[in-house]
């Protein structure tokens, strides 16, 4: 019963993620390694008809985390999943389950959905949610002047991939990245650029390396100032 589960979050939720150590297998430092490569559980979630209301039980447990709307944090802890592409979510609980994405904290909590199915069920639910429009955002004193700096950085080098609304590419598993919270943006960008992030595109990696520490802070500023038309929640909607 997920309900249980939540509530043993709840109360033990920093022991739990001690007590199951994440596996680590080679990432994008690898020879061979394809970032996007679709085997084992991944292929198997990927290829099946995710169950909205199996997987909105199943969500209870990430609740606790990504609060019930889906709405993350805005300090960046984690991150605003509502609304993304299930492929997207399917591929990031797979390589964190698989050890291809270090992230000590979600592990637990991603092993503890028993199967593919789960897997997609739960990735359909989270998709299915609207985006809230009242996340984090760029909020110093020259935000005007940021956001406008990483529209140009964006339109340059991340556009084609990843949209003029940031609404991503579900077949390509690039992220939804409107209406995500700043400080998470920044975080993985940094974290790409960095090479902490073992279960990035190559190809990202590569455009971002050149960035310095101000212009990922414009990208990121920009980048949480996007909205997608149409996947938006409506004003007064229930978090």
């Amino acid at each position: 019963m997920k309900s249980l589960a939540l509530l043993t979050v709840a109360l033990f939720g920093t022991s739990l993620a001690l007590a199951q150590p994440a596996p680590q297998k080679a990432g994008i430092e690898a020879q061979g390694y394809q970032w996007n490569a679709q085997e084992g559980e991944k292929i198997e979630a990927l290829n099946k008809k995710g169950d909205i209301k199996n997987g909105e039980e199943a969500y209870e447990i990430c609740g606790a985390c990504h609060l019930p709307s889906g709405a993350g944090r805005p300090d960046g802890t984690f991150p605003q999943l509502a609304g993304q592409h299930s492929t997207v979510l399917i591929k990031q609980m797979a390589d964190i389950r698989e050890g291809l994405r270090d992230n000590p904290t979600m592990y637990p909590f991603a092993k503890s959905l028993v199967d593919p199915q789960e897997l997609a069920d739960v990735s359909a639910y989270i998709q299915s949610l609207c985006i809230p429009t009242d996340h984090g955002k760029y909020e110093g004193s020259d935000a005007a002047v940021q956001v406008a700096t990483g529209k140009q950085l964006y339109e340059k080098e991340c556009k084609e991939c990843h949209g003029a609304n940031g609404e991503g590419d579900k077949a390509k598993f690039y992220p939804v990245i409107a209406g995500q919270h700043y400080k998470y943006l920044l975080r993985q960008m940094t974290e790409i650029r960095d090479g902490k992030r073992r279960n990035a595109n190559p190809d990202m990696v590569k455009i971002i390396k050149k960035y310095d520490d101000n212009q990922l802070v414009a990208i990121s500023a920009f980048q949480s100032s996007l909205s997608m038309p149409g996947a938006m929640c409506k004003a007064g909607a229930k978090k």
